[in-house]
């Protein structure tokens, strides 16, 4: 397998001028693979996985499964250059693009002008429906990281974004409430799920007979894009992607050379499909630029992934001793230096680019039942957006409704009319690599209750996604799989470097399975619950000598078949 020089200038990494490397492209006669349907068929399925939209998802596939491969395999070849001694810098090689003050991205398209404030959350019917009435600008419709990625989630998701953008959606609970579309609905963004997974519901069999299970990227991209890419572009807005989850410009350069190919097959113009990256992982926040670059003919913007990004530097630094651990979760904060150093990196970056610098997620939601913590949620929700406006970012994300005035005014008293701050250039941003990479958190200290806590959210969190709810509410956080990945990272890496809490005890793994079980035994136990096969998952990754690089993958291929 030929791998991805990194040292390489990224003009000797492209095809050479009038090569094509598409099976579609004319006077190709290269045999075709095809997708196989190899999961069970549930209501309307059919208008999804049609043999039109799975001859699309060959394409992609054919083309560009091979290269994601590979990209897969350098991501672990550089964590493994880290393992040795190896750290993070500003890459030489593109040095030049960097320092060319020149180029620009193509900007937001109909309908993304104003991202002030947008909300995530899953694309079940209801929910689908909430979001897009909630007030919000935009609606980050989520097959990541708010996805349980059951087959029946996979394809019900897609079906209710098919219905929403047609305006033929409607929803009635088990209490007789109807829910239906308002007359003006937010921007839908659609995120689909990262390189690393895999959709073991569909097969890709290659042209010489070998198959293989499909990327879950080009499924879930392919499948919107097909079915509302031109739809959307007749009602006056466009086909938006948000990209999770990428750890170089190789791999957004990928992404770039799918849209391209989709234009063409799809028959509309190129730079018509805009995608919003999200800066979650260390490698990536020192290739914004670069990122940029890549997609600049499909790029909106970038977004600050706040808890995949703290995830990827425990998931980087897992091994390279104790100046490199992290206290608990809870003091984790926005204002920590590195965090700040990332952010405001991420908003002077965008803005020299021409493009939006879209806020994280504050974890804190409401509660109607209790106005004390809805009270609290509000306050804090305030004070994390007044920040980020006052930053410059151009947007930020909400995870309620509730939250969408709250969020709302904070950007309102900064933007005032004006749709976003892409003119406030933060030239008085000046962030090196050693500021990235300055760990340290005045104060910070690994306590019993941080630990104890990373189990309960682990626990719980689990629970629910093994039975099909991605985003979780957990003593009124908004837990999803991102939260969950920073407190069991934490727990291996605090068992794996002999870590001391506060008091002194010991982080062994004899006391973290201990609290484990403690915790199965505390938690209630409703119908239904699967906290046993939770708690096994738990264990197998926190006390275990390897470090799984994602906790749902192999309960994905395990538990969700």
């Amino acid at each position: 397998m030929t791998l991805i020089d990194y040292r390489r200038p990224l003009s000797e990494q492209r095809p050479a001028p009038g090569t094509s490397t598409d099976p579609s492209a004319p006077g190709r006669s290269t045999p075709r693979g095809r997708l196989e349907v190899v999961g069970p068929l549930g209501p309307r399925f059919e208008e999804i996985l049609t043999p039109e939209a799975l001859d699309f998802l060959a394409l992609l596939h054919d083309r560009f499964a091979s290269r994601r491969t590979e990209l897969l395999t350098a991501r672990t070849l550089r964590r493994e250059s880290i393992a040795g001694g190896a750290m993070f810098d500003f890459l030489p090689a593109t040095r030049a693009i960097r320092e060319d003050r020149s180029w620009r991205v193509a900007g937001p398209g109909p309908g993304l002008e104003d991202r002030r404030v947008e909300i995530t959350g899953p694309t079940d019917r209801k929910m689908t429906i909430n979001a897009l009435n909630s007030g919000a600008r935009v609606w980050l419709a989520d097959h990541e990281d708010a996805l349980s990625p059951t087959w029946d989630a996979v394809i019900d998701g897609q079906l209710n974004l098919h219905d929403a953008i047609r305006r033929q959606i409607d929803f009635t609970g088990e209490n007789g409430k109807e829910y239906r579309l308002a007359e003006e609905t937010a921007t839908i963004v659609f995120r689909p799920r990262g390189w690393h997974l895999p959709e073991q519901h569909l097969r890709w069999v290659r042209a010489d007979g070998r198959s293989m299970r499909a990327s879950a990227s080009l499924v879930d991209a392919g499948l919107y894009l097909f079915h509302n890419a031109r739809e959307l572009i007749e009602r006056g807005s466009g086909p938006y992607l948000y990209l999770p989850k990428l750890e170089s410009h190789l791999e957004a350069r990928l992404w770039d050379e799918v849209f391209a190919t989709a234009e063409r097959r799809l028959g509309i113009e190129h730079g018509t499909i805009r995608a919003t990256v999200l800066i979650e992982t260390l490698p990536a926040a020192f290739e914004m630029e670069e990122i940029l670059y890549e997609l600049r003919d499909h790029c909106a913007g970038l977004n600050a992934g706040r808890w995949d990004y703290l995830f990827s530097i425990i998931k980087m630094f897992r091994d390279r001793g104790r100046r490199r651990v992290l206290p608990d979760r809870s003091q984790l904060t926005m204002t920590v230096p590195f965090m700040r150093a990332y952010t405001e990196l991420l908003v002077s970056t965008c803005h020299r680019r021409g493009a939006h610098a879209i806020g994280g997620m504050s974890a804190f939601i409401p509660d109607r039942r209790d106005p004390e913590v809805t009270r609290q949620a509000l306050v804090m929700v305030a004070e994390d957006k007044q920040r980020e406006a006052s930053d410059g970012f151009d947007g930020t994300w909400v995870a309620h409704p509730d939250l969408v005035p709250a969020a709302q005014a904070e950007f309102d008293a900064v933007l005032g009319e004006r749709p976003h701050q892409v003119d406030r250039l933060r030239e008085d941003v000046h962030v090196t690599a050693e500021d990235l990479l300055d760990l340290e958190v005045e104060g910070g200290a690994i306590t019993a209750q941080g630990i104890r806590q990373n189990i309960r959210v682990s626990l719980r969190y689990l629970d629910a996604w093994l039975r099909g709810s991605g985003a979780v509410a957990i003593d009124h956080l908004m837990e999803d799989a991102a939260t969950v990945e920073i407190s069991r990272s934490q727990l291996w890496q605090w068992i794996t470097q002999g870590m001391l809490t506060d008091e002194g005890m010991p982080v062994t793994r004899e006391r973290v399975e201990y609290f484990i079980d403690r915790a199965v035994l505390e938690l209630d136990t409703e119908q239904g619950s699967r906290l046993p096969e939770a708690a096994e998952l738990l264990k197998e990754a926190v006390l275990g000598e390897e470090f799984p690089a994602f906790l749902t993958n192999g309960a994905y291929e395990r538990h969700l078949g």
